[in-house]
């Protein structure tokens, strides 16, 4: 019987929590309800595994949560996945602060007659915030509106960065005897560490490339396949391949507590990590399943692969989709607007995964703070740059405390505020379970 997957499944790549602004000036965010004053600049981020991180905000009225988590994550699963300007955020992030740290010679691109480091952080969130939730935003600093106007004004489109490191697909299926695969490494990294599962040296399992060389290194573009032993028992197992790079600039973050989403301005030599899991068994349905946020589609999309002999059918709002032995198909589980969610799928053989997560695909649009406290040190929770005293309810800045999840109830998912029920079964009444 398979072993059933209880840690989320994540896209892979570097994951960090937020230390708070570090690098900032000041600016004014012209509201119908009046001008507010805020803090704008550069956050920074502590990877985990080592590593630093230095982030823009692209999610103006939200606020930061206290050492909130943040997870790598495509353009597509934010806000910026539906920005037709996502790709001018990016034009500004390399050609500015901190990329650009001749300060003298970006402050003559801009007509400004001089820039400090606070300067250069506030002119360019500043322009970020225009391109990212349409704000009607100054730089307090001469200088730094300068800069701001100069990077509005030059920016260019350019395309979405590669991702750290990722692994594609997320996960197989396949029976005994066979070679599971393959997952593809997609990566920026040299190279990447593979580990074999944890248990790969009692079940016989191992990790090699399409002439069964067994793989402790890979590259990108590398194919890993799972060889499972013609004996072995229904099962599943999980590999997991590690990096040091640098995470490529204009790469998003977001974060499952409703903080405030991010975007790359510069990277040290960080860890990234990326992990596929495999199931197999000797007979019936197959399932690998994975899952995605799709911001333009306002929803998960999960991805259901079919390599057994059986048809594999599941329900999802109501609707039966069946997948044919051989056959995939994606679904999308429309959500609400800053909706978490923590759902298990589960299958024949003893198959589960659990996908957790927050679908959080857009801007607020406008502040709902009455008053706006800028100090000198900021806070822990922040909107935008705004701060707000730690006593101060986050509900009224646009934002909330972390949300309680709700497991996954029998085959499932339940989502909160929504009452949705999604679960996974075979068309047969299992036996031999």
């Amino acid at each position: 019987m398979a072993v059933a997957e209880g840690t989320p499944q994540t896209q892979g790549g570097a994951t960090a929590t937020i230390n708070g602004l570090k690098t900032y000036g000041e600016a004014v965010i012209h509201e119908d309800g009046g001008d507010q004053r805020v803090a704008a600049g550069l956050f920074e981020m502590s990877v985990d595994g080592g590593g630093t991180l230095q982030t823009y905000c692209v999610d103006l009225h939200n606020p930061t949560q206290r050492d909130a988590r943040y997870q790598e994550t495509p353009w597509s699963g934010t806000s910026l996945g539906t920005n037709k300007d996502a790709g001018r955020i990016r034009w500004i992030l390399q050609n500015s602060y901190p990329q650009v740290n001749d300060l003298a010679a970006l402050a003559r691109k801009a007509g400004a007659s001089g820039l400090t480091e606070q300067d250069a952080a506030a002119g360019t969130q500043v322009a970020i915030w225009r391109y990212s939730d349409g704000a009607k935003v100054d730089a307090v600093d001469p200088q730094a509106e300068k800069l701001a106007d100069y990077l509005q004004k030059s920016a260019r489109g350019t395309a979405e960065p590669q991702a750290s490191l990722t692994l594609d697909p997320p996960a197989v299926s396949g029976h005994p005897g066979d070679l599971l695969g393959p997952v593809t490494v997609h990566t920026d990294a040299d190279s990447v560490t593979v580990s074999p599962p944890a248990d790969a040296a009692a079940s016989g399992v191992r990790i090699i490339d399409r002439t069964g060389k067994v793989i402790t290194s890979a590259k990108d573009g590398s194919q890993l396949f799972f060889d499972i032993p013609e004996d072995a028992a229904d099962g599943s197992a999980q590999l997991t391949v590690q990096a040091s790079t640098t995470v490529p600039v204009g790469r998003a973050f977001a974060s499952e507590s409703r903080s405030q989403t991010q975007i790359l301005a510069g990277s040290s030599e960080s860890t990234v990590s990326a992990t596929a899991s495999a199931t197999w068994a000797d007979k019936g349905a197959l399932p690998a399943v994975s899952a995605r946020t799709n911001c333009a589609k306002g929803g998960v999309d999960i991805t259901a692969v079919n390599k057994g002999d059986q048809p594999f059918t599941f329900e999802l709002m109501g609707a039966e989709h069946t997948i044919p032995a051989g056959a995939t198909r994606t679904v999308t589980v429309p959500l609400q607007e800053d909706q978490p969610y923590d759902f298990t799928i589960t299958g024949p053989n003893g198959f589960s995964h659990r996908f957790t997560g927050l679908l959080d695909c857009r801007t607020q649009g406008t502040l709902t703070t009455k008053t706006t406290q800028t100090l000198s040190e900021p806070s822990p929770a922040t909107v935008g740059g705004i701060t707000t005293p730690p006593d101060t309810d986050l509900a009224a800045t646009g934002g909330s405390a972390i949300t309680p999840m709700i497991a996954g109830v029998a085959i499932g998912l339940v989502v909160i505020g929504g009452a949705v029920l999604v679960f996974l079964r075979r068309k047969e009444t299992p036996t031999g379970e």
